[in-house]
């Protein structure tokens, strides 16, 4: 609630721009100004951020959507911190809804980039690659934040719905879940989870924005704890795998020392047993390996 208050989040619009159906998150009228009821703006930050957390938890993407200039930096600053995507400068038409068409120009931005680095702007003259430089920073302006999108987000963040309103259709029809701020002008209905709050103030836009940026950050940690802790049922697997197969090597060698013992228990009798054999065919001669036998006969 101090937060809320020290960033001036409760402050709404004059009363005669307000939205009717803005009326519920109203809770006074002071000095010609709505004044939001900052109780229910502490439950909808809560909501908001428990729908993002499990969204990115379930593996899916956040689109932080700020075109205004007082969000721009705080919507690129947050955005990346949390390794989400975002738009920051224009809404293109068709960014949900034709998302194909967006997915091409993607691709130039990136042939582009690559051209620049690989050495292929050395071949061209210098009005070819002032225009090819011109189409590459356009491009990075509007798609920049969303270069490395290849679907569609799993849930939206927009601040001040009035601004964004393509932005907010679009989500509607593809049917894609919006968390925005709404200010005492905006239209809160179509809108999946609503923040009554101040969308001008930087400081408001700040706070809002950066509670969303570190429920991203909380899932995103969530699933590294999972990965950690089966990373660890299978460091205990493959420690019990080994200890039996220690255990079976250990008993594999016993069983070695046990067949050597009883063969050379068995050699001496079976060697005395062949000599007197060829002692009564023979005459005293035997066939030991070496040709003893032969070296016998020609003795003889």
């Amino acid at each position: 609630m101090k937060s809320l208050l020290e960033s001036g989040v409760h402050f709404g619009h004059q009363v005669k721009r307000w939205d009717p159906r803005m009326k519920k998150y109203i809770f006074a009228e002071r000095n010609g100004i709505h004044i939001i009821d900052l109780q229910k703006t502490i439950q909808a930050i809560k909501e908001a951020y428990d729908a993002v957390r499990k969204t990115v938890a379930s593996g899916r993407t956040v689109l932080f959507v700020g075109t205004k200039k007082q969000a721009q930096q705080t919507i690129q600053k947050e955005a990346e911190r949390c390794g989400m995507y975002y738009v920051n400068n224009r809404w293109l038409g068709g960014m949900l809804t034709n998302f194909v068409t967006i997915k091409r120009s993607l691709l130039r931005l990136k042939k582009l980039e690559k051209m620049e680095v690989d050495g292929t702007f050395e071949n061209l003259t210098k009005k070819e690659i002032a225009g090819l430089a011109k189409e590459r920073a356009k491009l990075q302006k509007n798609l920049g934040g969303i270069k490395e999108m290849k679907d569609l987000p799993g849930i939206l963040f927009i601040i001040d719905t009035r601004m964004e309103a393509i932005a907010v259709a679009e989500a509607q029809r593809m049917g894609i879940p919006i968390v925005a701020v709404v200010d005492t002008n905006c239209n809160p209905d179509g809108i999946t989870l609503p923040i009554p709050g101040n969308d001008d103030a930087i400081r408001a836009i700040s706070l809002f924005t950066s509670i969303i940026a570190n429920a991203v950050v909380e899932a995103d940690n969530e699933v590294g704890l999972k990965i950690i802790e089966t990373l660890g049922d299978e460091d205990e697997d493959m420690e019990s795998l080994m200890s039996d197969a220690s255990s079976k090597e250990e008993d594999r060698e016993i069983d070695i020392d046990a067949e050597i013992e009883k063969y050379s228990g068995e050699a001496p009798a079976q060697a005395a047993g062949a000599g007197e054999a060829a002692a009564e065919d023979g005459g005293g001669e035997t066939d030991a390996p070496g040709g003893d036998k032969i070296y016998g006969e020609i003795g003889g």
